[in-house]
């Protein structure tokens, strides 16, 4: 499980900000006298030490409905670095509004990990490493790994939260009601299955287990 900036202390937070419900649009700092605040930090897991003007290795870009009915979210996967083994991805969602509500960043061998289950022999060669990295980004946004509705009506609430500390009771219990609710879901590394959607009751992007 990758770890972010800040969270609450009742809700695993994995949004940046929300959007309003007429249009979603950039958060900036305000001022106050003489001082001005920082900007709201983007929950990523650590910042990228790549180089920002590194190439752009791979990209993944998909359009599905998310966070607002009738206005598809942007998802994008981008992988940048010297080598497509040794790059970092980063992973966003970008309202039809403009507002990134999700960022984190993924490495190389988060994407390569699962490999390990479709190899036929101990080893693999760098072109069929590469060639399943490759492979692991074309399919990220696959129609496959988005779920409608996010939670089941008849599901029960997880006794053991353990694998997403800080689940919130009452956001999940509002997705349960809300049958056109979407939920996205991706591994990273070899069996950490995450799960997200958008919690319209927090009005930001959660885990869901």
């Amino acid at each position: 499980m990758r770890a972010f900036l800040w969270f609450s202390p009742l809700l695993f937070v994995v949004g940046c900000s929300s959007p309003s419900s007429e249009s979603a649009t950039s958060t900036t700092a305000a001022s106050s006298g003489s001082e001005a605040a920082g900007p709201e930090p983007m929950d990523t897991a650590r910042p990228a030490p790549i180089d920002a003007q590194a190439d752009t290795l791979l990209t993944a870009k998909a359009r599905h409905q998310f966070s607002a009915p009738g206005a598809p979210d942007a998802f994008s996967l981008v992988l940048r670095g010297a080598s497509v083994l040794t790059g970092e991805a980063t992973f966003t969602i970008t309202t039809a509004g403009g507002q990134v509500i999700f960022r984190e960043v993924l490495s190389a061998p988060d994407l390569e990990a699962m490999m390990v289950y479709e190899m036929q022999g101990p080893t693999a060669t760098q072109a069929e490493r590469e060639a399943y990295v490759r492979r692991r980004v074309q399919e990220f946004f696959a129609a496959k790994n988005f779920r409608r509705p996010a939670v089941a009506s008849a599901a029960t609430y997880p006794t053991d939260t353990a694998a997403v500390p800080g689940l919130d009771q009452a956001a999940w219990a509002d997705l349960r009601r809300r049958p056109e609710s979407v939920a996205f879901e991706y591994t990273v590394g070899k069996e950490d299955r995450h799960v997200i959607a958008w919690s319209p009751l927090r009005k930001q992007v959660v885990r869901l287990p």
